[in-house]
């Protein structure tokens, strides 16, 4: 098991700069931060190690894939026992539109972000997946006119 990692300032430097580029080459990336190419290295060996780093993917534009439509979706479940969150976050997680599903404090069980083509679509999802998993009692959209800010980029 791998010891516990205190990131300092080169590591942040190291980290602001893939989560720009991802594919940056070790050399440039070493250039950018300051340090020797080993040293670099090194250090995203141990971020990865750590799970600080937990992955690499390539950030789509949804609009050239079909998929322009974003709705956030709040759920309301009919029982909240451990048996029903559990049932419902598996369907989630198995439910390719659903980009995002988090369990929340408040007036409802959980927020969902989704991805679609179109509100027909929406639609469908609507009434043959959401409202299909299990303890969904009520549900209220909101589709999204317009994004303003969408980042995966944390503030480090």
């Amino acid at each position: 098991m791998a010891t516990s990692y205190r990131i300092d300032d080169t590591d942040r430097r190291i980290l602001r700069v893939l989560q720009v580029d991802g594919r940056i080459s070790n050399q440039d990336l070493a250039l950018r931060c300051n340090l020797s190419p080993s040293a670099c290295s090194d250090r995203v060996r141990r971020l990865r190690e750590q799970g600080i780093i937990s992955g690499y993917a390539a950030v789509l534009d949804p609009s050239k894939v079909d998929r322009p439509l974003l709705i956030f979706v709040e759920v309301v479940l009919d029982r909240t026992t451990g048996d029903v969150f559990e049932a419902f976050a598996a369907a989630a997680r198995r439910s390719p539109e659903v980009m995002e599903c988090h369990m929340v404090a408040g007036g409802f069980d959980y927020l969902i972000k989704a991805r679609v083509r179109d509100m027909a679509a929406y639609r469908r999802f609507l009434g043959e997946v959401l409202v299909e998993m299990p303890g969904v009692r009520e549900t209220r959209t909101y589709a999204v006119l317009e994004e303003i800010k969408a980042s995966m980029s944390l503030p480090i």
